[in-house]
């Protein structure tokens, strides 16, 4: 672990516009460089080819951990598997945050998770609480709760003002995913 002088924060990166996860990651990046170690954890994320997977893979210090299927998963339609995959995700998180070897946890779509009910907000409050005064948490994804976002230390929200999808412009390699 790096200096224990440092006060672990709570951050929040919600909102509907793009970004969310590239911030976490920059931080992650710019966090490792700096000697602390960093895991991510990404629910809903699963076999999807995401190329800052093979990017984390080159930094020594970050780790990361996959979970959810191959499918996008449908808000209308949850399936128990989705919600067994966010648990086990959910799960990681505890032993990420309180387990004593990492600096900084990123729980990317977490948010997204709790508003579609596949986990419970209650709980990732409660992972906010048993943190670890030196870890700092980052909280990534839409539809952010309130109560994680009153919880926070700091909350940047990504606001779409304009996107190339809405001119049919399909997500590109590299640069989306």
């Amino acid at each position: 672990m790096a200096e224990k002088t440092i006060k672990g924060l709570v951050q929040v990166y919600p909102g509907n516009g793009k970004g969310k996860t590239t911030a976490a990651l920059g931080l992650a990046a710019r966090a490792q460089g700096q000697g602390l170690k960093v895991h991510v954890i990404f629910f809903m994320k699963g076999g999807y080819p995401y190329g800052e997977r093979v990017s984390l893979e080159q930094l020594p210090n970050v780790s990361y951990e996959i979970f959810g299927h191959e499918y996008f998963v449908d808000p209308n339609n949850v399936l128990k598997e989705d919600r067994a995959e966010a648990e086990r995700a959910l799960d990681a998180a505890r032993s990420a945050v309180t387990g004593g070897k990492y600096d900084l946890v990123i729980l990317d779509e977490v948010n997204v998770a709790t508003s579609w009910k596949l986990i419970k907000v209650e709980d990732v409050l409660k992972l906010i609480q048993k943190k670890p005064a030196n870890v700092e948490l980052v909280l990534t994804g839409r539809y952010a709760d309130e109560r994680l976002i009153e919880k926070a230390d700091l909350v940047t929200e990504m606001m779409e003002v304009k996107h190339p999808y809405h001119q049919g412009i399909q997500a590109r390699k590299g640069i989306e995913y």
